[in-house]
């Protein structure tokens, strides 16, 4: 019997939680409204794991430890993510101080950019660009400035893009190769994987995410057309299976992660990305102003440190990290996407 055009639309049950754990991203609703059901975030935290669709920022203490924000310093967050980092900065460089957020992703960015004007830090004190972060001395001079005193930098993927099997920036959901920090621009990993030729994927493989396998791996992937991150990690492990079956099953998993990783970096073009921001950086820090890099693989780490460390015998930086800072044992316990992570910093000469 159809219903009259003004009657109210039929109630829709909502799914029933498929379990403690439900392992499909779309079901974990609980996750994913977190100011409903908070005491179920809770659990997920205490367990040591991420809820879904949130991101919990790495290392801030260090962070802040390194920045050294104070009232009245102008900030950037050149990688908004969830607005973490962004936060605890803003809440040390208020009174009189202010922040410039940048992302690239359209999708996230706008979800950040709420919550901390809900977090009450109006425009005055919080402005959001969509804007990767070799643009920073464009963002710096559209809002007026001529450098900032802070600047940070959060190279990893936030949990939100990893999590969301849409994006396809894991092959654990299941989902469309896409990987694009900004879905609506560029190729997409399965367009990369179609255009490029073996030898250059190879290639690819090897300076992206030193993967020991490229050859094998590269080979693999070019038997067939790869739409998915289901069928990538399939073709991966089945090629390496019966090419080197003598490797450990944690090793051909790594394998994996490391030809996304591989993927992903190509796709948004973040080695370049990350070289023009090193080079811009002293002409957008003020004297003594301070940078911090988080990095989470041997290529971005190496871009940074030959960076600061040239930047320090031109006499452009006065002072830069000697060592590499990791997280505690205790965050790493807490969240494993931790244990990547790498922490440079340098200070800008002058005064």
């Amino acid at each position: 019997m159809e219903q009259p055009p003004d009657a109210p639309p039929a109630h829709s049950r909502r799914p029933r939680y498929a379990g403690r754990h439900p392992r499909a991203f779309c079901e974990k609703y609980k996750e994913l409204n977190p100011d409903r059901y908070a005491a179920d975030v809770q659990k997920v935290l205490a367990a040591g794991k991420t809820p879904a669709g949130s991101h919990r920022p790495i290392m801030v203490e260090e962070v802040l430890r390194c920045l050294r924000p104070k009232p009245g310093d102008v900030a950037v967050d050149c990688t908004l993510g969830g607005g973490g980092h962004a936060h605890a900065i803003l809440d040390r460089v208020l009174p009189g101080g202010r922040l410039l957020g940048l992302d690239v992703d359209p999708i996230e960015l706008p979800r950040t950019e709420a919550r901390l004007r809900a977090a009450g830090y109006g425009p005055q004190a919080f402005v959001a660009h969509r804007s990767n972060f070799a643009g920073l001395p464009q963002v710096l001079a559209a809002a007026g400035l001529a450098a900032a005193d802070l600047v940070l930098a959060d190279l990893g993927v936030s949990s939100m893009q990893l999590d969301n099997p849409d994006r396809g920036f894991s092959y654990k959901g299941g989902g469309p190769l896409d990987l694009r920090m900004n879905p609506s621009r560029g190729e997409s990993g399965s367009q990369l994987l179609t255009r490029v030729g073996e030898a250059a994927l190879a290639e690819l493989l090897d300076e992206n995410a030193d993967e020991p396998h490229a050859g094998i791996i590269a080979a693999v992937l070019k038997q067939q057309p790869i739409a998915t991150t289901t069928l990538l990690e399939h073709v991966v492990r089945l090629g390496l299976h019966q090419a080197r079956p003598d490797l450990a099953k944690d090793d051909v998993t790594m394998s994996v992660r490391r030809t996304l990783q591989a993927l992903r970096i190509a796709v948004n073009d973040e080695f370049s990305a990350l070289e023009s921001l090193l080079r811009s950086l002293p002409q957008c820090l003020s004297p003594g102003g301070r940078v911090v890099i988080l990095t989470f693989h041997s290529g971005e780490d190496r871009r940074v440190k030959k960076a600061f460390q040239a930047g320090h015998r031109a006499g452009v930086y006065s002072a830069k990290a000697d060592e590499v800072i990791r997280s505690s044992m205790e965050e790493t316990r807490a969240n494993p996407r931790a244990a990547s992570a790498k922490l440079r910093w340098a200070t800008r000469a002058g005064s």
